[in-house]
């Protein structure tokens, strides 16, 4: 009768799948819960287009000038 408990071979059966598919939720949870509260994003600010734009060849310097003297005011 070792290794049997409530009537399965070996233990509970696929009880240790439930905990670590759990503990992997948990874990999830964690990560997401904090890039939500650090306030990032992964979206570009403005001063990043537009040197993105000027890189590419899209505005000039004069016009790059402009809109970071726009965006510092």
């Amino acid at each position: 009768m070792m290794g049997y408990f409530y009537g399965y071979p070996g233990g509970m059966g696929f009880g240790w799948l439930t905990m670590i598919i759990g503990w992997v939720l948990v874990i999830l949870i964690i990560i997401w819960l904090a890039h939500l509260v650090s306030g990032r994003t992964d979206k570009n600010s403005a001063l990043d287009i537009a040197q993105e734009r000027y890189a590419r060849g899209e505005i000039t310097k004069k016009e790059l000038a402009e809109i970071k003297k726009t965006l510092k005011s």
